[in-house]
């Protein structure tokens, strides 16, 4: 019986991916919220303390996220359920976690 290797599919260019990374990140809650909040915070002294959050807690959760996907090679589930081996219940918490937080970031909660 031979064994099949499936292909992964890859993307084409590395300005492709990272557009879909920032499309993925930003979502549409920060398109629409964002220049209502730059209006009624105070226009500037808003937007450093926005690029000074994305820059100490949005870029570390996004190398985490590239390097779990590199080590798994394999869906978010699977992937949290290889990193923790000792209990699938972690794997599963995890990505509901990061789609409640995705889904209230949608929804501007």
């Amino acid at each position: 019986m031979a064994i099949n290797k499936q292909e992964h599919a890859q993307w084409s260019s590395s300005f492709g991916f990272v557009l879909a990374a920032v499309g993925s990140a930003v979502g549409l809650g920060n398109i629409w919220k964002f220049p209502y909040m730059v209006g009624e915070s105070g226009g500037s002294a808003f937007v450093i303390a926005y690029l000074f959050c994305i820059a100490l807690v949005g870029f570390p959760i996004l190398v985490a996220e590239w390097l779990i996907g590199r080590r798994g090679q394999k869906n978010p589930v699977n992937t949290f359920s290889d990193v923790a081996a000792t209990d699938v219940g972690v794997a599963h918490g995890g990505t509901g976690a990061s789609t409640a937080a995705a889904a209230a970031t949608n929804l501007g909660l």
